[in-house]
């Protein structure tokens, strides 16, 4: 019997034999992933960030608008992680306070292990002024003086990030209960996620057999809709409010 036969007779009997073997108690686990080149840098906690704004010595203090637009649309910049593993992402626009951002870097700090997490910001500071008039005064007399600062955030904007050589299950819970707190709606995402999430959204689109969605409608002044739609209904199309 030549070998070619003989490598064939063999693999024939062990496909036979492994047809026999019940499969019900085999397991697959999953290989650890491999956190070698992870470097938790020397201040893995959040930082404390200024409750207000530094201006130079004796600048006067600037007003500002309301400037909605600041919350409204997407975010283009800040909209994915930098470090490719879990963090928490703003689903609507808003604006955090200075305590918004003492509950994330305290909940944080309590919750992660700081010999193998790190985490970092991904918002600014509060820069943004915002005026109140006194209780029970009277209308006029000019614009109120500042009460407090905020910081806007826009829909897709990554609030904080959480990394190092941890497991997405693992940092979850902690991510959910800051995400639960803030002022707007938050999600928990991980990278896997975050790309899932934008495939699921180009095959929605490319999949979809209505010819008369949102868009077509605005665009074609359906119905004489642009006399009453928004005008930035014109720009995101009833996504973003």
């Amino acid at each position: 019997m030549n070998f070619t036969r003989l490598v064939n007779v063999k693999s024939f009997l062990s496909s036979k034999l492994l047809q026999n073997v019940p499969a019900a108690g085999f397991k697959y686990f999953k290989p650890p992933t491999d956190y070698t080149g992870m470097q938790i840098p020397e201040k893995p906690k959040l930082w404390m960030l200024a409750k207000v704004p530094q201006f130079p010595p004796g600048m006067r203090i600037p007003k500002s608008q309301k400037r909605l637009i600041d919350m409204r649309g997407p975010e283009t910049v800040h909209n994915q992680l930098l470090h490719k593993q879990y963090g928490i992402v703003a689903v609507t626009g808003g604006k955090l306070r200075h305590g918004h951002m003492e509950m994330i870097r305290m909940t944080l700090g309590r919750r992660m292990d700081t010999s193998r997490m790190f985490a970092i910001w991904r918002v600014d500071a509060v820069w943004k002024p915002i005026t109140k008039r006194g209780q029970g005064k009277r209308m006029g007399g000019g614009k109120g003086s500042i009460d407090h600062y905020v910081s806007p955030v826009k829909a897709g904007r990554v609030i904080v990030e959480l990394a190092g050589a941890c497991e997405f299950e693992e940092v979850k819970p902690a991510l959910q209960e800051v995400a639960g707190k803030l002022p707007f709606k938050a999600e928990v995402v991980s990278h896997e996620t975050l790309l899932k999430k934008k495939e699921l959204e180009q095959w929605a689109d490319e999949n979809n057999t209505n010819q008369y969605t949102y868009k077509y409608l605005i665009q074609n002044n359906m119905m004489g809709c642009h006399k009453w739609c928004s005008k930035y209904d014109k720009v995101w199309f009833g996504k973003y409010q």
